[in-house]
């Protein structure tokens, strides 16, 4: 799947998305509860200033007692005491929600990043188990963006989202609760104006959805760029291709800019909108709440708290809007992570899978047809046998096969037609990591993680004894260069090995594979990019690797394979020649001969 082709399809259907996202909120539901309870409150305790203005207007303003009958009996609280009480009260209060916004603003923050640290963990669980298509298909940038900025767009905003809306939402109805108090008139009025200013918020979902979508392919773009930069800064160096590097850089920061604004043009009105409705309102209601003064309905305390009520709720109302279409991002993102997690890898495991213990007899290429791109045939009709402590070399042409041979072995990918054999059994019936466990790998231009010489090593097997990790260290002729080394096998590297040179970084992958111990040894052109002299070391170390292995070769220095039990010759995809190189020198006009004519007269001419 192409991670920028998404859709975010599920974006609308919030019950799905919100009983695929539960299972990460129940481990702190508790908190999440807790959360919600501090958030009530926070609300309605907007209202309280509202509320205290009628009893101030109408007996501190008025100087008037406020007498009352409770359980038969007639009480007076004179206005005096109201003075005090109630701005005593406003200013408790206060304080009683700023404690409150304390508390939702820690619980907040850690319910949010627990989930999404969660969810990032399941995500990444699910992308190093995705298979080699995958990662050929999308770019670095791409797989960045989805699986660390959709996570905690999805994730982290949504609880205090939804926490906000329900802070505005019980301010909003604590807002009412007053209106309706100091007069049920004037509240009906307000009412209706607070549906009528949600209706923008509901017109522009589908404009959020497309945006998100653009924004997340746009910054996989931009951090690809950044990834790239990072990388290639020697190829851009020596190309001169920084001018090259910063337009393009550039041209995608103008993009995500102008699809930004584009939302912004789109969505912008909300706010004005919302807020020429709110003014309509409070318009409304002072020329109706001073009809209803004067009719003598509702007095100058409770018109006072009314109007205050009605600018109060502007800003909940506000927050509302904005929440919602915040919370209509989140649900576009939080489409996309579980878009992720549906994303079945194609190479799949069968359920009664077997353990492929060690190559018995042998490895076994069976007619076997593959294309990366339908209809674009790679490999054509290969039929070859490795018997059990064979040395088979590949060579051929550049683009002929030899690598795709090396992928369908190793199941990277699964044969179009035809089957990879061993033992006599299908590849796809055994289980992947017994496959994986029985074949060690050295490519071209190894990786090296950041960390140790000696985390590398022990990466082709945690379990290894120091002895067998010393055994390793000599055989690939690692010796010396540990001992001009401060720290020896504990030297920290840097990131892909790059303190190291391309001969010291071969001969840590290759004491990996030795580690490893696997019955069937591929070299992926291993010493194709190597001086002579770090190339005779190498050898020297793949030489010690092979003993008594089942060992494919793809060779470009046809000289380091002349001692192969087999050298296959594969051009445009198809098995041509097969033998030694005794056997296949003899045929005239042979693909091999011309190849190795050509070569040596290459190193003859240089010398």
């Amino acid at each position: 799947m192409k991670l920028d082709k998404t859709k975010g399809k599920n974006s609308y259907r919030y019950g799905w998305l919100l009983k695929r996202i539960f299972p990460y909120i129940k481990p702190v539901l508790g908190r999440v509860i807790l959360g919600f309870l501090v958030a009530i409150p926070l609300g309605v305790l907007d209202g309280v200033t509202a509320f205290a203005l009628k009893p101030y207007m109408d007996y501190v303003v008025g100087q008037k007692d406020w007498i009352f009958n409770l359980f038969g009996h007639s009480y007076t609280l004179h206005w005096q005491l109201f003075a005090y009480i109630i701005p005593f009260g406003v200013v408790l209060f206060a304080v009683i929600q700023g404690i409150l916004k304390y508390l939702n603003s820690y619980i907040s923050e850690w319910t949010s990043l627990k989930i999404t640290n969660s969810i990032k963990i399941d995500l990444f669980k699910h992308l190093v188990n995705m298979d080699t298509k995958f990662f050929d298909e999308n770019s670095s940038g791409i797989i960045l963006s989805r699986y660390l900025n959709d996570p905690s767009t999805a994730a982290d905003g949504l609880i205090d989202k939804l926490k906000s809306l329900t802070t505005s939402a019980f301010g909003a109805l604590g807002l009412i609760g007053v209106m309706l108090y100091s007069s049920w008139q004037l509240a009906s009025v307000g009412v209706i104006i607070l549906c009528t200013a949600f209706l923008p918020v509901f017109l522009i979902r589908k404009l959020v959805k497309n945006v998100s979508n653009r924004r997340m392919v746009i910054n996989g773009n931009i951090r690809t760029n950044m990834n790239e930069t990072y990388s290639g800064n020697r190829v851009m160096t020596a190309y001169q291709l920084q001018n090259h590097q910063k337009d393009k850089f550039e041209h995608e920061i103008n993009e995500s800019f102008n699809v930004s604004m584009h939302l912004v043009k789109r969505s912008g009105w909300m706010s004005p909108l919302m807020y020429l409705i709110a003014s309509m309102g409070i318009a409304i209601v002072l020329g109706y709440g001073t009809s209803l003064i004067t009719k003598g309905q509702i007095t100058a305390g409770s018109f006072a708290s009314f109007v205050t009520s009605l600018l109060l709720l502007y800003k909940p109302v506000k927050n509302l809007g904005n929440t919602m279409t915040s919370i209509q991002s989140i649900f576009v993102a939080m489409g996309r992570v579980f878009e992720l997690f549906d994303i079945i890898p194609e190479i799949q495991e069968k359920p009664e899978a077997l353990e492929f213990k060690t190559l018995q007899n042998n490895l076994k290429l069976n007619n076997v047809n593959f294309e990366y791109i339908k209809g674009k045939p790679v490999l054509k009709n290969i039929n070859l046998t490795i018997n059990k402590n064979e040395t088979v070399a590949l060579v051929g042409n550049s683009g002929g096969g030899k690598s795709t041979i090396v992928n369908l072995i190793s199941r990277f990918y699964d044969v179009t037609s035809g089957a990879v054999e061993l033992d006599g059994i299908d590849i796809r019936d055994y289980t992947l990591d017994s496959i994986r466990k029985n074949i060690a790998v050295v490519f071209q231009d190894n990786f090296l993680y950041s960390g140790t010489i000696r985390e590398n090593i022990l990466m082709g097997n945690f379990n290894a004894t120091e002895e067998d990790l010393q055994k390793a260290v000599k055989a690939a002729y690692l010796e010396e260069m540990l001992e001009n080394m401060t720290d020896g096998l504990d030297t920290v590297i840097g990131e892909r090995g790059t303190t190291l040179s391309g001969g010291q970084r071969q001969r840590v992958a290759i004491a990996r594979a030795m580690i490893k111990n696997s019955s069937i040894i591929i070299l992926d052109e291993a010493t194709s990019a190597l001086d002579n002299q770090s190339e005779a070391i190498v050898q020297k170390a793949i030489e010690n690797l092979m003993k008594e292995k089942t060992v494919i070769v793809i060779a470009h220095r046809l000289s380091t394979i002349k001692n192969a039990d087999k050298i296959a010759v594969i051009n445009e995809g198809e098995l041509v020649e097969l033998g030694t190189h005794e056997e296949l020198m003899q045929i005239e006009e042979g693909q091999y001969k011309k190849l190795y004519d050509m070569q040596f007269k290459k190193q003859k001419n240089h010398v």
